[in-house]
């Protein structure tokens, strides 16, 4: 079967997956970017900005942004690189991969352009594999330096998670564990809460993070789990009332029915050699919320349901 391609309104090519189980994904060639992923009832699992930006070169608000070669504004770049910015390709030899059922998986690659080495001057090949299927949505992360020099990078996959509220929502596997706050300046701080809950803005990078981390939603009775490896970070980002008014790309009440929880490698950079190959690996699936005294039992969500 060929792949699902679609050129949307606003004249970007999209390709859409499909699972038997009925749920589905859409990935914009734009940026390489997932823009939703719903389960088999067709509820959207991803938030996207109701004043989202849909004209390139602007980054889209929203879905699974892919942040290289730099994160946020920790080098000389544009803010989270400029990955997310580009027009990328279909990758006709994903190797050492194996091939993939077209209906469910897509490869993708972007290489560096003159454009990019004038900005960024190293020679690269960043590919991505997302494949879809019965409540899981996976994607495969590998940068290949092709440059005759060493270079480093930063890496971040943006997970836009859609909430019910995000006051009901607590986030469990970070506990007692480093975070850089990004509004205090990167100060280093040790997390204290047994679950990490919100109720103002948050803007964190969580330091060698363990495989799994839950996201429980009280209201839709819903957990994401996000398990990851060769991505040691993850960062935890809502922006609250103020800081959602003074973006231009997202609503004033977007704030509420979302949460960003990314798989990153940020703290100590990748370092490639020449021709070496750098792999991260990303997994998000949904539980339905089982209740024990009100609360979810977060070992069975982080060490396995039996």
């Amino acid at each position: 079967m060929p792949l699902n391609m679609v050129h949307d309104a606003d004249g970007l090519p999209r390709i859409i997956l499909t699972d038997p189980t009925g749920s589905s994904a859409e990935v914009l060639l734009y940026g390489g970017q997932v823009v939703s992923w719903k389960n088999e009832r067709r509820e959207e699992l991803l938030f996207m900005s109701s004043k989202a930006i849909w004209k390139p070169p602007k980054p889209i608000r929203g879905g699974i942004p892919v942040c290289f070669p730099q994160f946020g504004n920790l080098g000389s770049l544009e803010r989270h690189g400029f990955a997310r910015n580009k027009l990328w390709s279909l990758d006709s030899d994903p190797s050492p991969l194996p091939p993939t059922n077209n209906q469910s998986s897509v490869d993708l690659i972007l290489k560096s352009t003159e454009e990019d080495l004038k900005t960024w001057p190293r020679s690269f090949e960043l590919r991505l594999r997302i494949t879809l299927s019965a409540s899981k949505l996976t994607l495969i992360s590998r940068v290949r330096n092709t440059d005759n020099k060493p270079f480093s990078f930063t890496f971040a996959l943006r997970n836009y998670l859609s909430v019910s509220d995000i006051s009901e929502v607590r986030v469990e596997g970070l506990e007692t564990l480093d975070y850089l706050d990004n509004l205090i300046r990167r100060e280093r701080f040790t997390e204290q809460a047994d679950a990490i809950t919100f109720d103002g803005e948050v803007d964190r990078v969580y330091l060698r993070t363990p495989s799994k981390i839950a996201i429980i939603d009280h209201e839709k009775k819903r957990t994401f789990v996000l398990r990851k490896h060769g991505m040691p970070d993850a960062v935890m980002w809502n922006p609250w009332d103020r800081k959602a008014k003074a973006l231009p790309d997202m609503g004033d009440e977007d704030y509420k029915s979302m949460l960003c929880v990314d798989s990153a490698s940020i703290e100590t950079p990748i370092v490639l050699k020449p021709f070496e190959e750098w792999k991260g690996y990303q997994e998000l699936s949904t539980v339905s919320s089982s209740y024990c005294s009100g609360q979810l039992d977060p070992r069975k969500v982080l060490y396995g349901f039996h």
